[in-house]
């Protein structure tokens, strides 16, 4: 192989896997209840932040789901 296609077979991005998005383990009681994408963050999560809320995190038990 020449150094030019080496460089070309490092270059391009790999397609094997797509991209998945990581899940937040816990959301915040503000974005569970308006259902929205909370981003986790403790002590306040960026939504509850933004909006001046204050931010709670509360375990959801097997038994509720």
């Amino acid at each position: 192989m020449s150094s030019s296609q080496q460089v070309n077979q490092f270059s391009q991005p790999q397609q094997d896997s797509p991209r998945v998005p990581r899940r937040t383990p816990m959301a915040c009681q503000f974005c569970r209840g308006r259902k929205l994408k909370c981003d986790g963050l403790r002590p306040s999560c960026g939504n509850c932040n933004r909006r001046g809320y204050p931010c709670s995190y509360k375990p959801v038990s097997a038994d509720q789901k």
